[in-house]
Parts: structure tokens; C-alpha cells; sequence
């Protein structure tokens, strides 16, 4: 087990890749914190986490402010004494994304708050502790949105935000012991994509996933697991010389 008797933390854990990324923890043997303001969902990770036979702490909070994010903390040292591993996994979708330039700054400020500040409070937290351990990993949420024009404005401000921010926090973490880099999913099966949070029927949905995978050279859209293994593969060992970059998992989409 990669990760037996490390504490890892995994925020926006209550579904979608957080979820399948907790469990995956969970699995490996970690110790997981599962993080969101969705008590409901994130019991729910919490109940697949420990029937891998692992254990679980659920906090809830909105780790978008500083208080959110201390708690999150403050839970966790409480719990397990330490942390070994962040996942800034937590975000929000732009809904409109027509002429989406010309946001309402409300929605501007959100997606800020929401998809970029949360890394920034959640990892500002974080690292004492990380420093304390003498190692540590964190793994930050981006998007294929940085890269290229979907998802909306403001969601690409964000996304492409976390990647620079990844970018320069790495080599000033590096002599600390901690490394930190990022994923960039592509279209993928979740809650957020599907629409199944905008209330799309199942057959709306699959239509949907299938425009989004006809878009992709490998033909499919992918699944939270592959997002989760490569969330693993960053935090752990295997990657023990790798900081500061950013993994796209899209199927082809942004080299197309």
C-alpha cells in the first residue's frame, strides 16, 4: 500500500473526482479527511472509504475562507496528529458560458473564490504542517480550460490560475520537502459535466457525455478514476522527483 498510515486530504471529496480520489486513498491504506460543505455526500465518500477497510474524517466546511480552511486544518491535526498530503480538488462550473467575458462580477468573484482561492487558503494552511513532517505532496485541481477556450472566462481564469500558481509555489516548496503539481482533466463523467446537477434527464446526459467524447481523439470521455490514479501517482513516491508540472488527462483533446 502506497500510502498505509499517511493522512491525506482531499477537499470537494463529497463526489465526483474527490470522491473517487478519497476512496483510492483509502485503499492505498491513508488515513482520509474528506472535505466539503455537502455533509450528505460526504458521508456518503466517507462510507466507500472505510469499506476499502480504511479510515475516515469528514469535515464540513468551505475551505473558499480562511476560517473553512483553518478548520479543515485544525479537524484534521486532531484527528491524526499530522498531514502528509493535500488534494485542492474543490470547484464550482461556470454555468453560462455564452459570451461568458462578460460575466456578472458575482459570478467572476465565485469562480475566484471558489476554484482559486481555496488552493491558495487550503495549501497556506497546510504547509507548516507539511514542513513538520520533513515531506509532503499537494495536488491541485486545474483544468483543460487553461489551456484552451472551454468551460467559460472565468472558470479559465481560475484554472489557469492554479496552474501558474503551481507552477511558482513548487521550486520555493522544494527545499522544504514539498512537492506540488497539478492535474488537468478534460471532458469527463461527472456530476459537473453531465449536467445531473442542472437537472438534464439521463437520456440529456448521455447525449451530452457522447458530443463531449466525439470531441476527443481517444473517442470517450474519461472517468473520475483516471483523474484519481493520477492524483495517486502525484502524491506518491513514484513521483518523489516531480514538482511543479502540470498533468493533463484528456484523451488527446489539447494536442489534437
Amino acid at each position: 500500500m502506497r500510502f498505509r498510515d499517511k493522512v491525506a486530504i482531499v477537499t470537494g471529496s463529497a463526489s465526483g473526482f474527490g470522491r473517487t480520489t478519497a476512496a483510492r486513498f483509502a485503499e492505498e491504506g491513508a488515513h482520509v479527511v474528506i472535505v466539503d460543505v455537502d455533509e450528505t455526500g460526504a458521508q456518503g465518500t466517507a462510507e466507500l472509504a472505510r469499506g476499502t477497510g480504511g479510515d475516515a474524517e469528514v469535515v464540513v466546511a468551505d475551505i473558499s475562507t480562511r476560517a473553512g480552511a483553518t478548520a479543515m486544518v485544525e479537524r484534521t491535526l486532531a484527528r491524526f496528529g499530522g498531514i502528509d498530503v493535500l488534494v485542492n480538488n474543490a470547484g464550482i462550473a461556470q454555468l453560462d458560458t455564452t459570451g461568458s467575458w462578460d460575466c456578472t462580477e458575482e459570478v467572476w468573484d465565485r469562480l475566484i473564490q471558489v476554484d482559486l482561492k481555496s488552493v491558495f487558503l487550503c495549501s497556506k494552511v497546510t504547509i507548516p504542517h507539511l514542513q513538520a513532517r520533513g515531506r509532503g505532496a499537494i495536488v491541485n485541481i486545474a483544468s483543460i480550460a487553461a489551456s484552451v477556450s472551454i468551460g467559460g472566462a472565468a472558470y479559465a481564469a481560475a484554472k489557469g490560475g492554479i496552474v501558474s500558481y503551481t507552477r511558482h509555489a513548487a521550486p520555493e516548496l522544494a527545499p522544504l520537502g514539498i512537492r506540488m503539481n497539478c492535474v488537468s482533466p478534460g471532458f469527463m463523467r461527472t456530476p459537473m459535466a453531465t449536467g445531473e446537477r442542472h437537472g438534464l434527464t439521463p437520456e440529456q446526459q448521455e447525449e451530452r457525455l457522447a458530443a463531449m467524447g466525439a470531441r476527443v481523439p481517444m473517442g470517450h470521455t474519461g472517468s473520475t478514476m483516471d483523474i484519481a490514479e493520477a492524483v495517486l501517482f502525484l502524491a506518491s513516491d513514484e513521483a518523489g522527483y516531480v514538482t511543479g508540472q502540470e498533468l493533463i488527462v484528456d484523451g488527446g483533446y489539447v494536442v489534437r
